[in-house]
């Protein structure tokens, strides 16, 4: 059975049509992503338009043959600066000029399915310059990609913190959603050392996701761990890929809710793979349990001088009684009649006499 991070590159469902990965300044989800373009080229089933904002077309198709060359459209927007190079309304607006730029390919690609690439979800922001314009953009893409149906997607790809993120993960945007978050492997060794919390299976599944979420959305967690002292840098090739699948139907085609799962990405290894599989994670996997742990050497070996005792010795010290052994524990004894005791004071004036012995009672 294929892992969801390989359903998510190479098998999309018909009812996932949101792809969204996303990178942070610690890890990148780059090489994800050109492998989702090459699939998709090489699938050819979909006609493919690749709009690249930030990076150069040459990145993400240069090694690919296409079957059907026809079917990849290149937008390449890398050139191009709003406000400078003439797309500009009647009005002076940008953001309307971009739009039309931007969704006449679509409407233009030929019948069938269709996936709509956009490499850098942030630049777009940038250059539209409001983050409803650009959500409202991204909503007519995704129209455009219903309408075509079959195993048409949108995919995005962001770089965390963005400020449109949010409105792209809400269920007002889309009911389904395939979402991929690159994380360093540093900090799932951070977790492992500092929270005693190690990736599923080495922990309960509930415990780890609670410590990890609210530390993953602290980015500079994880810059600190990369680029601090001590740290890596981000020269690691490989990384973990946290998968989370909302909507749609599993294999079995019950309705699914969400799912979250943690997968590695290994280009020495061709890609998605276990998390136990990266070099650098092995060392949580190759730890010993306590019961499987060398002794502690004894401190009483190559002494100058003898500190055991011969076994004499120990009789001796097991027959000696211990003072302190039943301080605070009661003897069991008989229970005694309730009486007052009163001792009389020097001060008492006592009569033994009966003062009332002259009355007739």
């Amino acid at each position: 059975m294929p892992s969801l991070l390989s359903s998510a590159i190479a098998h999309p469902a018909r009812n996932q049509h949101v792809l969204l990965l996303q990178s942070s300044s610690a890890q990148t989800c780059l090489p994800v992503l050109r492998e989702v373009v090459k699939q998709a080229v090489e699938r050819a089933r979909e006609t493919t338009v690749l709009f690249s904002f930030l990076y150069p077309p040459s990145s993400f198709i240069d090694d690919v043959s296409p079957a059907h060359p026809d079917r990849v459209l290149v937008v390449d927007r890398t050139d191009k600066i709003p406000g400078y190079d003439g797309e500009l309304d009647a009005k002076g607006h940008v953001a309307a000029s971009l739009r039309s730029a931007l969704l006449e390919p679509l409407r233009s690609a030929p019948a069938g399915a269709l996936n709509v690439v956009i490499d850098s979800v942030d630049t777009l922001l940038s250059d539209i310059g409001s983050v409803s314009e650009a959500a409202r953009l991204l909503s007519e893409f995704l129209s455009i990609v219903l309408e075509r149906g079959g195993t048409s997607r949108l995919i995005l790809h962001a770089l965390a913190p963005c400020p449109i993120l949010p409105i792209l993960t809400q269920t007002r945007f889309s009911s389904s959603l395939t979402h991929l978050i690159a994380h360093p492997t540093a900090l799932l060794t951070h977790l492992a050392s500092a929270y005693l919390t190690p990736p599923p299976p080495l922990s309960a599944p509930e415990k780890f996701w609670s410590v990890f979420i609210p530390i993953s959305e602290r980015h500079y967690e994880s810059e600190r761990l990369v680029f601090g002292p001590g740290g890596e840098g981000s020269g690691l090739q490989e990384f973990a890929v946290e998968v989370l699948v909302r909507g749609g139907a599993d294999s079995s085609g019950r309705r699914r809710g969400v799912e979250r799962v943690f997968e590695g990405w290994s280009p020495s290894l061709g890609g998605p793979c276990e998390l136990r599989e990266l070099d650098s994670l092995k060392v949580l996997w190759s730890k010993k349990p306590a019961s499987e742990l060398p002794s502690a050497p004894d401190p009483t070996q190559n002494l100058s001088f003898n500190l055991n005792l011969t076994p004499e010795q120990q009789r001796s010290r097991a027959q000696v009684p211990l003072p302190y052994a039943h301080e605070g524990k009661t003897t069991a004894q008989a229970p005694s009649p309730a009486a007052i005791l009163y001792d009389p004071d020097s001060a008492d004036d006592l009569d033994d006499d009966d003062p009332d012995e002259d009355l007739d009672i």
